[in-house]
Formats: structure tokens, sequence, C-alpha cells
């Protein structure tokens, strides 16, 4: 399948989190993602930074691609308006949709289905699964704890020190895209 947008494949939480830094920075990263052409591919849901985001490309007519299993699009509210939306009979069909349409992945703050996803995504990047860039996005140093225990994970010897530069951390938005390899040159001398 060809595609003409480079896609961002963003994991987040459904929930906002008690710090409005991070639905801030929802917001901000689906401004960029539709400011810069880039695709967003996501859980499909309206609610939570999922929504934000989602919402935040929407508005500035950027496109979405959304991916939700049948039995979480009864539980959640779906955002409507999404360029496309694919419906699952699987969690595991979702995120293999999702990764499929993903030329990158960013990882904003989220609850135990975002440290799922995360975990999957380092495994099958160490595994040789896939070669995509992974960009943790550390806002408010939320992700620090996550952090610190896969850096035990190597120094406890159940991993290779190699998974620690299998991800690139960033603390701020606009470091997202350059992270992920998505990022366009400033000049127009750096196209040819």
């Amino acid at each position: 399948m060809s595609r003409t947008h480079k896609s961002l494949c963003v994991f987040c939480g459904s929930r906002e989190g008690g710090n409005p830094a991070f639905a801030k920075g929802a917001e901000q990263l689906g401004q960029l993602l539709a400011q810069r052409g880039i695709r967003l591919v996501y859980g499909g849901g309206g609610v939570g930074l999922m929504g934000i985001v989602a919402r935040s490309v929407l508005a500035a007519k950027g496109d979405v691609i959304g991916v939700v299993p049948q039995f979480l699009q009864e539980l959640e509210v779906q955002q409507d308006g999404l360029n496309e939306l694919h419906v699952t009979k699987t969690m595991h069909k979702r995120k293999a949709l999702m990764y499929d349409r993903s030329d990158a992945f960013a990882v904003l703050p989220g609850g135990i289905g975002t440290i799922e996803e995360i975990a999957e995504l380092l495994s099958w990047r160490h595994l040789g699964v896939h070669t995509k860039p992974i960009v943790i996005v550390n806002l408010e140093n939320y992700w620090a704890p996550y952090l610190e225990l896969l850096q035990h994970t190597v120094t406890s010897g159940f991993a290779p020190g190699a998974v620690l530069s299998e991800y690139t951390v960033v603390n701020r938005i606009e470091d997202v895209l350059p992270a992920a390899g998505l990022a366009l040159p400033e000049r127009v001398e750096d196209l040819v």
C-alpha cells in the first residue's frame, strides 16, 4: 500500500490525567502534526488525551486515522469526523494495524494500556519485528519511573544495554518530530 503522507502513531491516555500540561501537550502535538502534514494514527477514542490530540489535528485540517476494537467502540466515546476509522475484532489486530499504518511512534502520558503498548513497541523493536523510531514524550517527567524500570532491567541482567538505545526520550512537544525522523528540513537547500 502506498502512502503519500508520513504517519505518526500516538499512544496516550484515555483520561486527561491530573496535570493540565498533559492536555496542553496533546493539543500542541495535534496542531504540530496538522501543520507539518503528518497523519495521526491513534486509538480512535474521543476521550482523554486521545480525544484531545485527535480533535486538535482535525481542527487544524489535518488527517486522522482511528483504529478501535469493536468491544472498546461500545465502551468508549468514539471521536467523530475522523478521515478514516477502522474497527477491528481484537486488541492485537488493532495494534497490528496501527503499527502497519505508522512510520514512527510517540508515547504521551497514559495509563496501564499505554504502558502495555510501549512495552510491546520496545519488545518488538528489540526482537527486530520493526525498526521504526519510538519517542517517549516525558512531559513533566511523567515517564521517569518507567525509564528507571527499563534501566533496572539492564542493570539487573534481564536486558542488554542496547535496549536503552532503541527509543528516544524528549521533554518538549517541539522535539517529537525530529526525534521521530519526521521533521521537514528548515531550508530549501536541505531538500536537494
